[in-house]
C-alpha cells in the first residue's frame, strides 16, 4: 500500500513540474534571472551596464585612469581627436585659397622639325582680391595658354605677370570677381623648427585639392633649381608631394603660408618622403618686385654657404672674385701639414670669419642674412660686423648684380 501511495505521490509531483515548464508565465516567474539593462547616452550613443563594462586589471591600472570604458560614436564632433579637428580646420580655411592651374604650350621635334604640343598641371595660391597668383616659375614656363580653376569650379585665362627663374618663382593674374578670390595668409617662416607639423594642399596627378601631412625634416636646405643658382633656406618636408603639387602652398597647423611646395627627390618621378619647398621669406621678398617690374633685381653678396652657430653665421665658402672676397672677407683655410713621407691636407674653420651683423642688425640665421641683402639695391654698400680670430672687425662690401661691376675694398678694423 506504502508503495503504491509513493508511485501516485511521485506522478502528482511529476504532473506539476511539467505544467510549470511549459507555462511560459510561471516558468518567466519561477526561474527569473537578474539581467543587466542597457541604457542609452543621448550624447554618447549606447553605454554598456556597469556589470560588463571592461576594467583595466589591476596589475596593468597603475597610474592609468581605471573608469570604465565607454562606447561612443565614432562620427560624432566631440568624438574627433585635437590632431583631426587641426587638419579639418586647415583644410576647411585654406581650401579656396588653392588653385589648379593647367597649362598648354608646344615643343619642338628635332628630329622631324615639328611643333608637339604639351599639357601640364600645377597648383597656386591666390595672393590678394585683385587675381594675382603665386606658382612656381617651372609650372608656366614655356606656357602658351594657362588655365586657373577656382574651388568653386570657375575658370579663367590667367596672363603672366612676371617671374624670377632663379628662385622658381613666378606670378599669374586672372580677371576673377573679388568675392570668388580668398588670399592666404603668409605666415612667418623664421620661426620654422624641424619636426613641425606641416600641411600640404594641391593637384597632384590633377586631383584637385589634395590635403597631405607631415613635418619638416630639415632647414636651410640648398636647391639648384636653374643655371647652376642655389637657393638657399630651402625647406625640406616628409609631407606626400607629387606632381601637380608643384607651386602649391605649405602650411602651419594655424593654416598660414610658410613656403611653397617645389621639388621632390626621387628615382621615380613620385613621392619618396623628401620634399622641399621655398621659405615663404624669399616669396615675400620677390613677388612685390614681380607685381612691379615684372623681374627681381638681385644684389650679390658673393657667400654661397655658411654656418649657422649659436653665435652668428660662419663663412663657410666664397664665390671666387665675388664682392665678399674682394672685400677681404675669409673663409675656412686649407691647411697642409707633412707627417713624415706623407703630406695631409685638413680645413680649418675656425680661420673663417664669424658674421654677427649686417649694417648693425643683428643676423641669426641665414634666412635673416638673405633679407637684409636683397632687401638692397645691387651696386648699393653695405657693413658686415664679422669676429675674425676673437677680434671684432667691420668689413664694407658693395654688391654686386645686374652688370654692377664690384670695386676692390679693403678689410678696415
Amino acid at each position: 500500500m506504502k508503495y503504491v501511495l509513493s508511485c501516485v505521490f511521485s506522478a502528482v509531483l511529476g504532473a506539476l513540474i511539467a505544467l510549470t515548464l511549459n507555462n511560459p508565465q510561471i516558468r518567466s516567474a519561477a526561474f527569473a534571472v537578474e539581467r543587466p539593462v542597457e541604457r542609452t547616452d543621448e550624447r554618447k550613443g549606447p553605454v554598456l551596464p556597469e556589470s560588463t563594462r571592461p576594467r583595466v586589471p589591476a596589475h596593468l591600472g597603475a597610474g592609468r585612469d581605471e573608469r570604465p570604458h565607454e562606447l561612443g560614436s565614432p562620427l560624432g564632433p566631440d568624438e574627433l581627436s585635437r590632431e583631426e579637428q587641426i587638419n579639418i580646420a586647415v583644410y576647411e580655411n585654406v581650401n579656396r585659397s588653392v588653385v589648379h592651374i593647367t597649362t598648354r604650350g608646344v615643343r619642338g621635334d628635332r628630329l622631324f622639325m615639328l611643333e608637339v604640343p604639351t599639357e601640364g598641371s600645377g597648383s597656386g595660391s591666390i595672393l590678394d582680391n585683385a587675381g594675382h597668383i603665386v606658382t612656381n616659375n617651372h609650372v608656366i614656363d614655356a606656357a602658351r595658354q594657362v588655365q586657373v580653376t577656382l574651388a568653386d569650379g570657375q575658370s579663367y585665362e590667367a596672363r603672366f605677370v612676371g617671374a624670377d627663374p632663379i628662385n622658381d618663382v613666378a606670378v599669374i593674374k586672372i580677371d576673377a570677381p573679388p568675392a570668388a578670390l580668398h588670399p592666404v595668409v603668409l605666415g612667418d617662416s623664421r620661426r620654422l623648427r624641424v619636426g613641425m607639423r606641416v600641411f600640404a594642399i594641391g593637384n597632384p596627378f590633377g586631383l584637385e585639392r589634395t590635403l597631405t601631412s607631415g613635418i619638416i625634416s630639415s632647414l636651410n636646405r640648398s636647391l639648384q633649381l636653374h643655371e647652376g643658382r642655389s637657393i638657399k633656406s630651402i625647406i625640406q618636408i616628409d609631407a606626400a608631394i607629387n606632381p601637380g603639387n608643384s607651386g602649391g602652398p605649405l602650411l602651419d597647423t594655424h593654416g598660414r603660408l610658410i613656403g611653397m611646395n617645389t621639388a621632390i627627390a626621387s628615382k621615380t618621378g613620385q613621392s619618396a618622403g623628401v620634399g622641399f619647398a621655398l621659405p615663404v621669406s624669399h616669396i615675400a621678398r620677390i613677388v612685390p618686385q614681380l607685381i612691379e617690374r615684372g623681374r627681381v633685381i638681385r644684389p650679390e653678396i658673393g657667400i654661397s654657404k655658411v654656418y649657422e652657430t649659436e653665435h652668428g653665421l660662419l663663412i663657410f665658402k666664397l664665390i671666387p672674385g665675388g664682392p665678399a672676397e674682394r672685400a677681404g672677407l675669409r673663409g675656412p683655410q686649407l691647411v697642409t701639414r707633412r707627417r713624415g713621407p706623407f703630406v695631409v691636407e685638413s680645413v680649418d674653420r675656425t680661420a673663417a670669419d664669424l658674421i654677427i651683423a649686417v649694417d648693425d642688425q643683428k643676423v641669426a640665421s641665414a634666412d635673416d642674412f638673405l633679407s637684409v641683402i636683397e632687401a638692397k639695391a645691387p651696386g648699393s654698400q653695405v657693413t658686415l660686423t664679422v669676429v675674425r680670430q676673437g677680434n671684432e672687425l667691420s668689413v664694407p662690401v658693395m654688391l654686386g648684380g645686374d652688370d654692377v661691376v664690384p670695386a676692390p675694398l679693403k678689410t678696415r678694423p
